[in-house]
């Protein structure tokens, strides 16, 4: 069976952990969009691995994976990546494949990135300066330099040459940069090109080979719905289709291949970064949801906004991904509240709004309606079967399905890979 699992929220759902669970039965793992902007954090025998690039089913032996044509590649912070895996054992050279139209990020991507969130001030999008957005932008100008033209010495040296003229008087005549080096960059991605060679191949190719030899692949999203390019909440968003229907043009597999598509959603809600977030809680509340959830970004260290769980988001997430299950993760962090409230609607100056808006003016002062229900106030960490959950715990997640209208078959109460319940 062919899955997509995607972030069903704002991204940090949890998705590392729920992947890592289900890569136990996938032949393939394959990443499709976004790049080291993206954090999965997975814990592993006590200890926890970060990935920002290579697909979580790394984690476990002789499984495929994948980075398709839809990510944007940050060489060096791959090979970081896969030395820190070698480190605990991890052969992430014999089972890491990377797809030879990824597109590259260079440093000029990385400054252009920090130097244009500098400039807006007031009006920042709460980018991670990773380069992400000025990669895929010169992927769209048709500038951009992908791994086939890595591999191509004269040509990649043609090609870096004048994107570096280009670059550096941008940032000469707008940010008074002196800009960089063409000589230093030039020998320095070579020698990157020389580590990963290897790795590289035609992966869309590879995938069609799997799934006729009818193997299972998992495709697995970064960020989340609502931080989609298209369908987000623009502009306060990633660079690329974070939703499911990016996994068949980001790793270039038909869409008529695809069994199955999981959205990973928190108990509650979060995001990191600017923009509006209707169901924000206030500071008591999020100071201990924070400390209890540990709620920091997995690639910037960043305290997560933390506010109720919003079914209007989630309605949204199950209408645009077409979601055929739910896995919920982080319901031991609501254990200890008293009362636990859904936002079942919105209201905009006093009027209801039927659906979830595209303009961000109204989205930002969207009032939520909120419908409370009683906590369970008891450990569920320690539950193995949905019947050993506090009665409340149930109705929570039972009441969450009929808004949603969509099964939650997964329950995260925990870190760890043994604390999950599956309906």
């Amino acid at each position: 069976m062919n899955t997509i699992l995607v972030g069903a929220q704002w991204g940090d759902e949890g998705k590392g952990k729920i992947i890592d669970i289900l890569s136990e039965n996938a032949d393939f793992i394959v990443r499709y969009q976004g790049g080291n902007n993206a954090g999965h954090t997975v814990c592993v025998n006590n200890k926890e691995f970060i990935l920002h690039l290579i697909p979580s089913g790394i984690l476990h032996k002789g499984k495929k994976c994948i980075i398709g044509n839809g990510v944007v590649v940050d060489p060096e912070a791959l090979i970081k990546e896969i030395n820190h895996l070698k480190k605990y054992g991890v052969d992430a050279d014999k089972n890491l494949l990377i797809s030879d139209r990824v597109h590259i990020i260079f440093p000029y991507h990385r400054l252009l990135d920090a130097l244009r969130e500098e400039k807006k001030k007031n009006g920042k999008i709460g980018t991670t300066k990773r380069g992400i957005g000025p990669c895929y932008a010169d992927k769209v100008n048709r500038c951009g330099i992908r791994m086939s033209d890595l591999l191509n010495k004269d040509l990649f040296c043609k090609k870096l040459k004048e994107n570096i003229k280009e670059k550096n008087e941008i940032l000469r005549k707008i940010y008074k940069h002196k800009g960089f080096s063409y000589k230093e960059l030039c020998e320095r991605y070579l020698g990157y090109a020389d580590i990963i060679r290897n790795n590289v191949t035609d992966t869309a190719l590879v995938l069609s080979e799997a799934v006729k030899r009818g193997k299972d692949i998992l495709f697995e999203g970064a960020q989340g719905t609502l931080l989609d390019i298209d369908h987000g909440t623009y502009p306060f968003v990633t660079s690329s289709n974070a939703i499911a229907g990016g996994a068949c043009a980001g790793a270039g597999v038909g869409p008529i291949n695809i069994d199955k598509i999981i959205g990973v959603v928190k108990a509650y809600t979060t995001r990191v970064g600017e923009g509006p977030f209707p169901t924000e809680f206030k500071k008591t509340l999020m100071d201990n949801i924070q400390k209890k959830g540990k709620e920091f970004g997995a690639t910037t260290g960043r305290p997560r906004r933390c506010g109720w769980f919003d079914n209007v988001v989630a309605r949204h997430s199950a209408v645009i991904n077409g979601l055929t299950e739910i896995a919920l993760t982080k319901l031991d962090v609501l254990d200890d509240l008293k009362e636990i409230k859904i936002c079942t609607s919105y209201k905009y100056k006093g009027k209801p709004v039927g659906t979830f808006p595209a303009d961000i003016e109204i989205l930002s002062g969207c009032k939520p309606v909120y419908e409370s229900m009683p906590g369970w106030q008891s450990d569920t960490t320690d539950c193995k079967e949905y019947a050993d959950l506090p009665a409340n715990a149930k109705r929570y997640l039972e009441r969450l399905e009929e808004l949603m209208g969509v099964k939650i078959a997964m329950i995260s109460v925990g870190s760890k890979r043994r604390e999950t319940i599956a309906r």
